[in-house]
């Protein structure tokens, strides 16, 4: 009987640390999307021809939309449900993200980086919810968060890495690996 219980207990764990590397996907995901364009901009400053005002929004209005949502969205996930407020989120930051991907305006771009960071803010108290959640032990859970914590620098870190290695390789194409990034 401890032998089951034994197996149990150890698939229980490893159902547990599944679902925090699925959740850490999100995460990485709006991370990313909010450094990416750091190196990529004089590109899209070219395609695009932005004003210098236009193209701090392209940067700027991601962030400012998420921040701005972000205990908006955790109070909302708290009465609909962390786990429907993630898959919205989800599915609107892969839709809104292949629309923007095609903007041929920089007012289309701005709008698209907007509604990203609607969706973004939705992704992330959803994630941190779920692993507490999830994880019932404090020390798991713990380390749990330090996870979620480093996958928020590493994202942060990739972004550049995505925006300016992706658009070296697209100097021929207009907008041909812009659509790739999301």
């Amino acid at each position: 009987m401890a032998l089951i219980s034994e197996v149990a207990s150890h698939r229980a764990k490893y159902k547990r640390w599944s679902a925090l590397s699925v959740l850490m996907l999100p995460v990485l995901l709006v991370t990313v999307d909010n450094t990416v364009l750091g190196f990529a901009l004089p590109k899209i400053a070219e395609a695009l021809r932005p004003s210098a005002s236009q193209q701090l929004w392209m940067i700027d209005a991601y962030s400012l939309v998420l921040a701005g949502l972000l205990i908006s969205m955790g109070s909302l996930g708290d009465r609909i449900g962390h786990r429907k407020l993630l898959l919205a989120g989800s599915l609107g930051f892969v839709s809104v993200s292949v629309l923007t991907a095609y903007s041929a305006t920089a007012e289309q771009l701005i709008a698209g980086r907007a509604c990203m960071g609607v969706f973004g803010a939705m992704l992330m108290p959803s994630t941190l919810a779920l692993i507490r959640s999830v994880f019932d032990d404090r020390e798991e859970r713990r380390f749990a968060v330090a996870i979620w914590a480093t996958t928020l620098t590493v994202g942060s870190a990739l972004g550049p890495l995505v925006g300016g290695g992706c658009w070296s390789f697209s100097a021929g194409s207009r907008f041909s690996c812009w659509r790739y990034l999301y």
